[in-house]
Order: C-alpha cells, then structure tokens, then sequence
C-alpha cells in the first residue's frame, strides 16, 4: 500500500474516515485534509481510475491487521500424523491402553497410523489376525474417527490410518 507522499498520480477519488465518498480531488488537497485530520492518506484500490484513497490512521490499521493475523493463527491447528506400533500377539489390555491413547490423539484433531509390526515367521502366518485386531481398534474408535485407510500389508508391516471425524 502507498501511503501520503508515495501516491504519485494527479487525481484521487477520496473516501473520509467514517466511509463516506468525498469525491474526486487533486491528490495535494487530499495530502491536506488528511493533515488536517491527522490522519494519512493510505491507497486502497491502486488499479481503479483514478486510484481510490482513503483517510486512515495507518499506524493503527497495521496494528489491527497484524493482531487479526496473529489471532487467526493461533485458531489453526496444524494435524499431525501420530504413530502406533502393534504386534499380532497384543495382550488385551495393551491394546486397550493404544485406544486410550489414539483416543486422545484423535480428540486433539491428529490423525494416527495403527502399524502391525511382524517378527520372524508371523507375517504371513498371522494377517488374519492382524487385520482382525486393528479392525476392533476402528471399531472402538469409531465415535471419534473415521478410516481414511484400510489395513495394507508392506513388506512385514501393516498399516492403517485413521482420521479424525
């Protein structure tokens, strides 16, 4: 934005500090009466004919746009991808305690990958099993997440992510 002394054409069409159209007038009286005011003249429309200024404090506008950025990033949240190792041969209290814990990871908005690690001579011996425990995962979740990915076996390993709803 070009503000007061950077607006360089002869003719501006002016808007007041309340909003009102002032009109078209030569870009010295415009610098003037935003003296006047104590204000400065800020270009806000540089490709309309003839550009369109209005009569600001700048200072505060900056301020405010930059509390507005500040105060949008903080509402974002950036998701993350949490990670979950399992075993075909999980007691049924350890995979109670990776609920509770994707639980709590899905609630703050991340999504979790559930892999299915496979030792020795269990890969293929125990995909049924597998897939049967990570489908009761989906199924205890299924308030608070969605599957974005069904269960794939990779090499010794099985995967399947689940997003928050």
């Amino acid at each position: 934005m070009r503000v007061n002394e950077r607006i360089r054409v002869s003719e501006v069409r002016l808007i007041g500090e309340d909003g009102e159209q002032i009109g078209i007038i030569p870009t010295e009286e415009a610098l003037g009466r935003a003296q006047e005011a104590g204000l400065d003249l800020v270009e806000v429309a540089p490709e309309a004919k003839p550009p369109v200024c209005r009569l600001m404090d700048y200072g505060k506008f900056k301020y405010q746009q930059k509390k507005r950025q500040h105060s949008s990033r903080q509402k974002q949240h950036l998701v993350q991808v949490k990670y979950l190792r399992l075993s075909p041969k999980i007691d049924p209290h350890d995979l109670q305690i990776k609920v509770k814990k994707a639980r709590e990871f899905l609630e703050r908005k991340d999504k979790v990958v559930l892999n299915m690690l496979f030792r020795g001579r269990r890969a293929l011996a125990h995909t049924d099993l597998a897939k049967a425990i990570l489908a009761r995962m989906a199924q205890e979740l299924e308030d608070v997440a969605k599957v974005e990915k069904q269960p794939v076996l990779t090499g010794r390993m099985m995967n399947m992510t689940l997003a928050p709803k």
